[in-house]
């Protein structure tokens, strides 16, 4: 066989496209670029020289997020998505050694640990999702490899405690590599210690760590795949020689730069997120639904029938995510915050879905 039996055999990532006109699936923003940051864009545009390639490496993005975060400008590495960054961690750390992670976390982490021909180790959370503590500082304690770990959590949505976290990658032996994955903290508060300008500062005190970011969501640049890795110079080499040259596009790095010099309109979206990512939590449970708190931008919630409700939904022109095939899922679909109308629709279809009993409540 010309094909790695691990490759072969592994499941494809499927997502199911739904063409329903309320999209609550995929964790997006709710909101497009704006018109005169659109048009921004489009100018920027006109500058790009398109028969040349790019910078090897986006040295003046690095700079940008390096100064934006407080962090050394050579531990910083830009990439097509954050999940490229996953894959190139998976490859300099787990190939054929051990992939921690939690369960119910991010399916990429599983598939990518496939790829690699890596150990899986998925350690539930607790009922109410809480961390394993004892038993994942005895597994990163105790093995070679990579962890991965997303915080706020997917799809769950919680957010595990600094205290915690500190104590898990603290644990870890010497051969194991701890990436963070804070795709979703923009959404989690200031109080909580993440922000889009306060990643998780282990990565400033220990040298196995990498925190991973994203402009998918809390930037509405989803359609734009660019995502980053903070960490020590070392480990940024190290990451670089797994990821292909050229890696961000011209015209990715003039779309983020637009978004980096207008951030008061990114804190004015994460803030109306919020807003209605608690006023979301808050109406589902009135309708008697088991609805998790959520530091996302979306929300778990859990009913008797998922497939029952997923599918009077998508009659409603509605999708959401199911999620009950997870393991420590069972019974939850996961909704994100959509636009006030948005979640209006989705409380009223979900309302007249519970009346007629084609879902019972959580």
């Amino acid at each position: 066989m010309n094909v790695r039996a691990a490759v072969r055999q592994q499941a494809p990532y499927r997502f199911s496209h739904h063409p329903q006109r309320v999209k609550l699936d995929q964790n997006e923003s709710p909101d497009d670029l704006p018109p005169p940051l659109r048009a921004e864009v489009l100018r920027r545009l006109g500058s790009v020289a398109f028969n040349r390639y790019p910078d090897l490496h986006p040295v003046g993005l690095e700079k940008r997020l390096a100064a934006r975060h407080g962090w050394d400008p050579d531990g910083v590495v830009a990439a097509n998505g954050s999940n490229s960054l996953v894959l190139a961690l998976a490859v300099i750390s787990a190939l054929g050694r051990s992939l921690v992670t939690v369960a119910p976390s991010f399916q990429l982490y599983r598939s990518y640990a496939g790829l690699v021909d890596a150990s899986l180790v998925e350690l539930p959370l607790g009922p109410r999702f809480e961390l394993p503590v004892d038993v994942l500082c005895e597994a990163v304690g105790s093995r070679s490899g990579l962890l991965l770990l997303a915080n706020p959590a997917a799809p769950t949505g919680n957010l595990f405690g600094a205290a915690d976290v500190t104590r898990v990658v603290s644990a870890a032996s010497d051969g194991m590599l701890c990436a963070i994955d804070e795709a979703y903290a923009d959404f989690a508060g200031r109080a909580s210690g993440l922000s889009s300008r306060t990643p998780d500062r282990l990565g400033t005190s220990l040298a196995n760590v990498v925190t991973l970011r994203t402009f998918s969501k809390a930037f509405g640049l989803a359609g734009a795949r660019i995502g980053y890795a903070l960490t020590t110079p070392e480990l940024a080499a190290d990451i670089r020689k797994a990821l292909p040259p050229f890696c961000v596009s011209a015209v990715q790095e003039a779309i983020v730069g637009t978004l980096l010099d207008h951030e008061d309109v990114v804190e004015e979206r994460i803030a109306r997120i919020v807003s209605e990512r608690e006023k979301l939590i808050a109406r589902l449970r009135a309708l008697n639904v088991e609805a998790f708190d959520s530091a996302a931008n979306f929300v778990l919630f859990k009913v008797e029938d998922p497939a029952a409700l997923h599918a009077s939904l998508l009659k409603a022109d509605i999708v959401v995510r199911r999620q009950d095939h997870l393991p420590g899922a069972e019974g939850c679909l996961r909704v994100s915050v959509g636009t006030p109308a948005e979640n209006d629709e989705f409380i009223e279809a979900l309302t007249e879905a519970l009346g007629e009993g084609n879902a019972a409540h959580g």
